[in-house]
């Protein structure tokens, strides 16, 4: 008689539960009950109780409760299997037939559009679009391309095309566990590269490999391998701008694709997987190890005679050229230059600039970018034709570059990367070095500005003669006293100031510092600068300098997003907000103070030629809390900067005026912000007194004069013009600047701002020149 001792759940009431019962309960998949096969066999027959009415089992029951737990798992573990092994056959089918169904099959003309890339301002408008299909990318008949030069692709790209489906099994499962390990996939068949570039980009997951297996087995069933084979060579990318086949042979030979031989082929069929790497102009002996994988490639499969093979030789190719990629030939042409640059250091490639129809945002706003574009147009009209100059400007709140100017030009030499000497707008920097020593020497501290001194052995003069016997910090930084400057970086020690200036964001080296670098002895870039001094006005927070916000692919995939910049305390608000103090006083003093009275931090340099009385560089730098912005001035040579009347500029004329009227423009519509509460650190400095310019060796008879665009009349009413008020430089009034301070060297000094403070465009540098040694103006 059966065991009783369970509780049959699910029985009925008033039965007696038996073991088989138990057994199936605990066992039976859930929500399945086997009926008895069999009817109740009665008092000791198999599960019947003793005389109740239970319900027999069934010998397939009785044969599972036979069964030992382990043998219970492996049959629950089989039968998963089975399940597991199903979905496994039917899933993939079953996939395979939605995507037949869902993607459709991709138009050459698709490839196109994905390729070209588009950067846009800060407001969303395009900037410029790169790679447009026009001009390079040619499409021709199957009939036109060589069949010599077919099979040189088919050997470097997909040896089985005439005879497979349209992908390739085995190469697909070598690129799923690739993925699965980490690596880049591969295995693409000519059709998958087809679908790829026109369709799926360039996405390393498996969604993109089973759209793209799909879409290359519908293109295979639905077109010929002809038709496939002339989509692919009319839009895949060979490098040099070129897409497809004809324009990679106008690039890489200058004839049709029509002429080209076998050799030449395999040249261009060995670029595909990697063009600006295997260009044999950059590469020669890896494009020739291409070449040689794919002629060996045509012999093993038919294509190509062993004698033709071994008559080979490794064909020339025309140097790369200028080509027409959508690049702005203004100044905007400098901005998409520094953008793939700055791409390349996120790893994002010029391949995929070419080939995946960027998007890229970037922090440029074109209002502000044709600002400093129209001030450095104006400033330099009428003057000598080998003066360059740079513009750069940063928020210092965020990092982002607003504008990028490095000459009119776009396809020639970036000006707002060329390394030069700063001169005097390096003081800041020693001025940090001082206020971080321990004790700190603070802007009230005095010393002997008297000139000539001879200073750690070295002869050291102030600009002009100008000379402070006792003089404090803060008026050596609006005099820009060398003799103080100097003697202040031998006493904090070289290699601090080189250190300080790092520490607000200057980027460049500055190795092997000696005393010079007081006065601005060693090479920085415009973008250094305003980064640099963008430090200053954030109160000590420093950003990365940027311009790319956001990189997004043609088919929606984000390869960058810089987001907000995280920012960097890398000084106190208080050592900061004491740099910014020092040079309130230098706009004015330099006669290029901002409209509206409006607070600005700023220092002028020059950089001394070896000439006597000449000048090679020129710098104003300078900001507010919503912008800081560095301008530099120079030429080719490194020969002397003059005005078109012959004389030195300095760093308050030509860039001390490109500096002004771009900076009144950016901020033309922003409100007036005062920077932060200031805290002298060590002995604060004196009362501000009155400063009496020197006078301005650009203008030596400016006085009574009256001077439009550059041209200056003596004012027959010996007084300024038109009711204007001249303060140092300063128009306060809506007229024109007629006065004192008038450069009649260089052009441009009509006020063009309604109100307030005016452009006043004279070259009014006090004339700094430093001592015989180093390359600095004092100013």
């Amino acid at each position: 008689m059966a065991a009783t001792g369970a509780t049959r759940i699910g029985g009925r009431p008033g039965t007696a539960p038996t073991v088989a019962t138990d057994v199936v309960q605990g066992s039976a998949a859930p929500g399945r009950t086997r009926p008895p096969d069999d009817p109740p066999s009665g008092p000791g027959g198999p599960g019947g109780g003793d005389g109740s009415d239970g319900e027999p089992p069934s010998r397939r029951q009785a044969k599972l409760a036979a069964l030992t737990p382990r043998q219970r798992r492996w049959r629950r573990g089989r039968r998963i299997g089975y399940v597991v092994v199903g979905l496994a056959i039917l899933g993939p089918i079953l996939a395979f037939a939605i995507g037949w169904i869902v993607f459709r099959i991709p138009s050459p003309d698709d490839a196109t559009n994905n390729q070209v890339a588009t950067i846009d301002y800060s407001d969303g408008s395009t900037m410029a679009s790169l790679a447009q299909a026009q001009g390079n990318r040619i499409k021709v008949p199957l009939t036109q391309v060589p069949v010599w030069v077919q099979h040189a692709v088919a050997s470097a790209e997909d040896r089985s095309f005439y005879t497979n489906y349209g992908f390739d099994p085995i190469g697909i499962a070598r690129a799923a566990w690739n993925q699965a390990q980490g690596g880049t996939g591969g295995g693409s068949t000519i059709t998958q590269q087809y679908v790829k570039n026109v369709l799926v980009g360039d996405e390393h997951s498996y969604w993109r490999k089973y759209r793209e297996v799909v879409i290359a087995a519908k293109i295979n069933q639905e077109e010929s391998k002809d038709q496939i084979l002339e989509n692919y060579l009319n839009t895949i990318y060979f490098g040099r701008g070129a897409y497809g086949i004809q324009a990679a042979s106008q690039a890489y030979y200058g004839r049709d694709v029509s002429t080209l031989t076998p050799a030449e082929g395999a040249v261009l069929a060995g670029l595909i997987q990697a063009p600006s790497k295997w260009d044999p102009a950059v590469d020669r002996a890896g494009s020739e190890q291409r070449w040689n994988y794919v002629l060996d490639g045509m012999v093993d499969q038919k294509w190509l005679s062993a004698a033709d093979r071994k008559a080979a030789v490794f064909p020339d190719v025309l140097p790369p050229s200028a080509r027409k990629t959508g690049i702005p030939d203004n100044d905007r042409g400098h901005i998409v230059s520094a953008i793939k640059d700055e791409l390349a250091s996120y790893g994002i490639t010029e391949q995929q600039v070419n080939q995946e129809g960027l998007k890229i945002e970037t922090t440029i706003d074109p209002k502000v970018q044709q600002q400093a574009a129209d001030a450095a147009a104006k400033t330099l009209q009428g003057q000598p034709a080998n003066l360059r100059t740079a513009l750069v400007s940063e928020d210092p709140r965020t990092g982002a570059v607003v504008a990028y100017y490095g000459g009119s030009d776009g396809s020639g030499f970036d000006y707002a990367q060329t390394s030069r000497q700063p001169g005097s707008s390096f003081k800041p920097f020693v001025l940090l070095a001082g206020l971080e020593r321990n004790p700190p020497i603070g802007l009230g501290t005095t010393f002997d500005g008297s000139t000539p001194q001879t200073i750690a052995g070295t002869k050291v003069e102030n600009s002009d003669g100008e000379s402070c016997p006792n003089c404090d910090l803060k008026t050596a930084m609006t005099l820009s006293i060398n003799t103080v400057f100097y003697q202040l970086g031998v006493q904090v020690g070289p290699q601090k100031v080189a250190d300080a200036a790092h520490q607000a964001g200057i980027s460049a080296p500055l190795t092997g510092p000696t005393g010079g670098i007081a006065i601005g002895d060693k090479e920085v870039r415009p973008g250094d600068m305003a980064s640099a001094y963008a430090t200053f006005a954030a109160d000590g927070i420093y950003h990365r300098p940027h311009m790319v916000t956001r990189v997004t692919t043609a088919d929606g995939r984000i390869l960058y997003d810089g987001g907000v910049t995280a920012p960097e305390q890398r000084m106190s608000q208080q050592l900061a907000r004491n740099v910014t103090e020092s040079m309130l006083d230098v706009a004015s003093h330099s006669q290029i103070p901002l409209a509206a009275g409006r607070p600005v931090a700023s220092k002028t340099g020059t950089v001394q030629s070896s000439q006597q009385g000449q000048n090679n560089d020129a710098w104003t730098v300078g900001y507010t809390p919503q912008i800081s912005t560095a301008v530099w001035v120079g030429t080719d040579d490194n020969s002397p900067i003059k005005t078109k009347g012959g004389a030195p500029i300095y760093g308050r004329g030509v860039p001390g005026q490109i500096w002004q009227k771009f900076m009144n423009q950016a901020l033309r519509n922003e409100p007036v912000q005062q920077f932060s509460d200031f805290e002298a650190i060590g002995t604060p400095p004196a009362p501000p007194a009155p400063a009496t310019p020197t006078p301005d060796p650009n203008n030596p008879n400016g006085n009574n004069q009256i001077c439009v665009n550059g041209v200056c009349i003596p004012n027959p009413n010996g007084q300024n013009g038109n009711n204007g008020q001249n303060n140092n430089g300063q128009n306060n009034g809506n007229n024109q600047n007629n006065g004192n301070n008038q450069n009649n060297d260089n052009g441009g000094n009509k006020n063009k701002n309604n109100g307030g403070n005016g452009d006043n465009n004279g070259n009014n540098d006090n004339g700094d020149n430093g001592g015989d040694l180093f390359p600095d103006d004092g100013g």
